[in-house]
């Protein structure tokens, strides 16, 4: 449980939603500039991470040290509490070579009058680009509140620059435009002076301030102990603004609030310092006057909280407004002691025409925990006992949990035994074939350079935790007993217990199988020959895991080997490229036996698509299972190192793909995963990565990615336990730990967006690995508010829909892969 002012502030950093540059809900019409090099680099160019046009936006002429007169506006329609921006040079597929190295914000929320934004030290100048393609995501502290707002490139020496931007932040429902209040003043401590002033104002400031907005909306919250604001932003009191009774003769501090249009008023919420000690106090009473057209209401609202002297917190006090119409608001806020201290007001209010709104501000003012009042302690106290019993409940249900999921793994190991034979019927149970001791440990920490948007609590780090922070997720899972077999469509599925070891003995991944199909696969012999190992010839490391090593090397006389009912295109007298994936001397008798049961079951897979074990080495040790390699290596690397045809490609020199070959690729995944599912089989790491290629783009799905050190960015690591591939997994698989054909059916979606992106970027490159696992929570809500892959330049609407229909919230509604893969043929050209 937090105190209100932090969870306040909590809150509000998450305030930092993209406006719409990069997904088009701004429109073209909303983005103008100064001037422009040509008419395809004109302002609607300046979009984030597109590259339409010439690929940004760039000004008429080369930008001087002292000109500051180049800008790119945006006009967002209406006020929005932005607090984060985001720039990026001229990429154009590798052609162009401007950026802004630094740049300025000016913002209006009229039109008419211009701010020039600054830090909370008084700073201008924000830090640009790097490099044309990266994207640098700045903060903005303090936040601003526009409509409308312009990026000025700023140089220290004559260059062009070019700019693509985006906007983050969310609507300023509070409606305010300014207020007007006495200046701070200057508290003398003992020790140190106190300044309270309003260090952020954007408005005039002589006698009083004026016409501007600063600490009082800038998101913030002060401390408890307002002498120490400078431990987090700057000097003592910085959070506060602050008024010491003997200047105002009348007793009383007067601010006067200016909103965008008349409303309806229903609260006022002012967060005051109580620290008697220094003797600070909240106000004893508020008097409010209203003025909807040109006068103000003769007969005022008054309203007196109730005195605390025991309680030396800080805290909100809400002031019912009675839903009072009006534009503009004149609050006297009546001093109970020497000093009187405010960081922050906002209001809840609606339209004249619309009546009552909620929320009114950058947060859900509808929180229960903003109701709470001082004056009415029974309320406090009822709802701190109810926070005290869910907590308890939490608890409980936690250290539950963790029993059950112990005892589940138990289990789990029970069932498989040496001759991985099963006799438990599939509708009543399945397991996991996954290596249930081990897991990969040298893989590095994601070092992904994409950065964070916001920043969330530490409890993120465990995806299975997330549900904590949904309540209504929680009431409505099933027993668990229940949910770790079936899932509501009766379909078997694999629980979070489940996936404690995603990874294999070498760190690769590795299939879910439900026991009927495991019956049909455990033989007695394993059928596969063994292979001289003088006969392998090793070229470089792919990847290691915990126990075990992948290897790329040339295999002499692998044809030999073969079943004749598969074809190698390579001439007896030249060796094969294969994959060899290698048990270390040192592993343990759990290691070594769940390496001989997936070498059982790679040995039935065979199919045109599907990765083929080829021999075995087990005879002695290191123990080793040989696999096809393909001479081009994997989808995402061979991807990346084209481009699609066209004109850019011709300047570049890069070789390219067509996109009748990208469709053809895509329906060879679809028709490996349809062998896999009818099997029964859930690959749970679908990816580009995961994919190889061939000769004339043949495509053939593997399971060796994860252990590669080039992909540790793609996957999430849950403290102690595994590391999760989250931006391709279903929002069931994160929350439930729930995987079904249909989560390697979303899986697909996300590996289709990769190819017609030609793998030039991470899936969800703008959200940090907590925002992924937030975005989950919005799928499961269903409230419209989930963050969906955008569609890729060169894809066609109906590519599109097929992505879109591979991500439906319901795991029902999702396509089969033999439907995915029908479809893919019918777009065949």
């Amino acid at each position: 449980f937090l105190p209100l002012p932090k969870l306040y502030n909590i809150i509000k950093s998450v305030c930092r939603y993209a406006l719409g540059m990069s997904g088009g809900q701004i429109t073209d019409e909303d983005i103008s500039a100064s001037s422009q090099w040509s008419e395809s680099t004109a302002a609607r160019y300046g979009r984030l991470d597109c590259e339409e046009g010439d690929g940004a936006w760039c000004p008429e002429i080369t930008v001087e040290p002292d000109h500051l007169k180049e800008f790119l506006q945006v006009d967002l329609r209406s006020l929005y509490f932005i607090t984060l921006v985001g720039t990026q040079g001229r990429h154009a597929g590798g052609m162009g070579n401007e950026f802004a190295q630094m740049y300025k914000i000016k913002y209006s929320r009229d039109g008419s009058r211009w701010i020039s934004w600054r830090n909370r030290q008084g700073k201008q100048v924000i830090e640009g680009n790097r490099n044309t393609y990266d994207i640098a995501l700045r903060d903005l502290q303090p936040p601003i509140i526009a409509r409308l707002v312009r990026f000025m490139p700023v140089i220290d020496h004559s260059m062009n620059v070019c700019m693509r931007v985006e906007l983050y932040g969310c609507e300023w429902l509070d409606g305010l435009v300014s207020y007007n209040s006495p200046v701070g003043q200057q508290m003398s401590l003992p020790a140190y002076p106190v300044y309270l002033n309003d260090s952020v104002y954007d408005g005039a400031i002589i006698h009083s301030m004026t016409e501007g907005l600063g600490l009082l909306t800038d998101g913030v919250c002060g401390e408890d102990d307002f002498t120490l604001s400078h431990v987090h932003i700057g000097w003592p009191g910085y959070d506060y603004v602050g008024w010491n009774n003997n200047s105002f003769p009348d007793g009383f501090v007067e601010i006067m609030f200016e909103f965008d249009r008349t409303r309806n008023f229903t609260s006022m919420k002012v967060h005051c310092n109580n620290m008697y000690s220094q003797h600070v106090k909240a106000f004893r009473q508020v008097v409010c006057y209203f003025r909807s057209d040109l006068d103000w209401e003769a007969t005022p609202l008054s309203f007196s909280p109730v005195k605390d002297e025991k309680n030396p917190s800080a805290r909100f006090v809400t002031v019912n407004l009675a839903n009072h119409m009006a534009s503009a608001i004149k609050c006297q806020f009546y001093f109970a002691d020497a000093w009187m201290l405010f960081s922050e007001i906002t209001f809840q209010s609606g339209t004249a025409e619309l009546g009552p709104k909620l929320p009114s501000s950058p947060i859900a003012n509808d929180d229960p925990t903003h109701k709470v009042d001082d004056s009415n302690t029974r309320i406090l106290i009822g709802c701190l006992v109810a926070i005290i019993f869910i907590l308890v409940a939490i608890i409980v249900i936690i250290l539950w949990r963790q029993v059950w999921q112990k005892m589940m793994e138990k289990a789990s190991r029970r069932m498989l035994d040496d001759e991985l034979t099963a006799s438990l019927s599939i509708q009543s149970e399945t397991f996991v074939y996954n290596n249930n001791q081990s897991s990969t440990t040298n893989e590095q920490e994601s070092s992904s350079a994409y950065e964070h948007i916001f920043p969330l609590g530490p409890d993120y780090q465990e995806p299975s935790r997330l549900i904590l922070k949904l309540p209504e997720f929680a009431q409505s899972l099933e027993e668990p007993g229940k949910s770790s077999i079936h899932g509501s469509d009766g379909a078997p599925h694999y629980a979070e217990a489940d996936i404690v070891n995603l990874q294999g003995v070498t760190g690769s991944n590795t299939y879910a199988i439900p026991a009927v199909t495991m019956d049909l696969l455990s033989g007695k012999d394993v059928a596969v020959e063994e292979f001289p190992r003088k006969l392998l010839i090793f070229k470089e490391k792919l990847g290691e895991g915990q126990f075990g090593e992948v290897h790329l090397c040339e295999a002499e006389g692998m044809q030999e080997f073969m079943d004749e009912d598969y074809l190698f295109d390579v001439p007896e007298d030249q060796p094969v490229l294969v994959a060899v994936k290698m048990l270390r001397s040192d592993a343990n008798k759990n290691a070594r036996n769940d390496f001989l049961k997936e070498i059982k079951i790679m040995s039935r897979l065979k199919d045109p698509n599907i990765i083929r074990l080829l021999a075995v080495c087990i005879y002695s040790d290191p123990l080793c299972m040989i696999t096809e390699y393909m001479e081009n290596g994997d989808l995402n690397q061979f991807l990346s190192h084209h481009e699609p045809e066209g004109q850019l490609a011709l300047f570049s020199k890069a070789p390219t793909v067509s996109f009748s070959n990208l469709c053809y690729m895509a329906t060879q995944m679809a028709s490996g995963m349809k062998y896999l599912s009818s099997l029964k089989f859930v690959h749970r790491d679908l990816a580009t990565r995961n994919c190889l290629v061939g000769k004339n783009y043949t495509i053939k799905i593997a399971d060796f990615g994860m252990s590669r050190n080039l992909y540790s960015g793609d996957y999430y690591r849950i403290q102690g336990r595994a590391v999760l591939p989250i931006r391709w997994m279903s929002w069931e698989s994160i929350l439930l730990g729930k995987f079904t054909t249909a989560s390697d059916v979303w899986a697909f979606g996300v590996t289709l967006w990769e190819v017609l992106n030609f793998c030039k970027e991470q899936p969800y490159s703008q959200l940090t690995d907590e925002q992924v696992i937030e975005n989950t929570g919005e799928f499961f809500r269903d409230q419209k508010r989930q963050i969906y892959l955008p569609q890729p330049v060169l894809c066609p609407d109906s590519l599109y829909q097929i992505m879109l229909s591979c991500w439906r919230r319901n795991a029902k509604e999702r396509p089969s892969f033999q439907e995915i893969h029908k479809a893919l043929l019918d777009l065949q050209p």
